[in-house]
């Protein structure tokens, strides 16, 4: 039985982590941890999900959690996940992390700390995204030199990174895919007088609205025709799910950083 620990359990994210554990007969929630002075600090995490009582108390001492635990399950923002990754060092507790927005010295820590304790990082757990991000490396193959291409992404109100991770992860993908320098290419949003169109630029437009759980579509257009690769989300579920699946597959794992095209074999494919 792999013992799970949730950081931000009382979170939107939380909750739906806290239910995706419990549909996996070999994991069981060990520890639930919100910041201090969250309203949930103290209410049974199981309940605060909308599920039977679990016994397992929402606390603010994430250090507790990550010695009791095999695997935190991490989307919380880049200074938390931070501050965890090095609590999970020290106690030697694995990580699933779907935090965005982490820096390059935050990501470089991530590597470093994979050598010692198995890491699952992915800006997106979702299994049709990573499906997507597989059908784009194909795509690019076939379509990337010779059609322009744009990558529109979606999300509610509330987030607070842009782009996303996943629409970022997803021009790494085509970039790297086709030799070009994703840093050099991408060109964020448009204005103005802008000139004729760059044919070796990835372009990016975001939008922050409403409630939307995360849209991502991908663009490869050339003369007479276009191809499309879309990914819509309609419930957190989907990310909760797939991170649950990452917790229960890293327990044949001790040290190694994976992403979920490990998790799901796909690149086997």
């Amino acid at each position: 039985m792999t013992k799970i620990a949730i950081a931000g359990a009382g979170g939107r994210m939380g909750r739906r982590l806290i239910e995706a554990c419990g549909q996996y007969s070999d994991l069981t929630l060990a520890a639930a941890v919100e910041y201090t002075r969250h309203a949930t600090i103290g209410s049974d995490a199981s309940v605060v999900a909308g599920l039977a009582p679990s016994g397992v108390k929402i606390k603010d001492d994430m250090a507790g959690a990550t010695r009791l635990s095999d695997v935190l399950i991490d989307f919380t923002l880049p200074n938390v996940t931070e501050t965890n990754l090095k609590l999970c060092l020290r106690h030697n507790c694995k990580m699933v992390i779907g935090t965005t927005g982490l820096s390059e010295a935050q990501q470089e820590m991530i590597h470093e700390a994979s050598q010692h304790i198995a890491i699952v990082f992915t800006p997106n757990m979702s299994i049709g995204v990573n499906l997507c991000f597989r059908l784009l490396e194909i795509a690019s193959k076939v379509l990337g030199d010779s059609s322009d291409i744009e990558i529109i992404e979606a999300h509610h109100r509330h987030k607070v990174d842009a782009p996303s991770g996943t629409a970022l992860r997803m021009g790494e993908i085509i970039a790297d895919t086709l030799g070009r320098n994703l840093k050099e290419c991408a060109v964020y949003g448009r204005q103005g007088h802008t000139g004729v169109r760059d044919a070796k630029t990835i372009g990016f437009e975001t939008i922050r609205a409403g409630d939307i759980v995360g849209d991502h579509t991908v663009m490869f257009a050339s003369e007479g025709e276009r191809v499309e690769i879309t990914h819509k989300a309609s419930s957190r579920m989907t990310f909760a799910s797939g991170a649950a699946r990452a917790a229960q597959w890293l327990a044949q794992h001790d040290k190694g950083l994976f992403d979920m095209q490990d998790v799901l074999g796909l690149r086997d494919l």
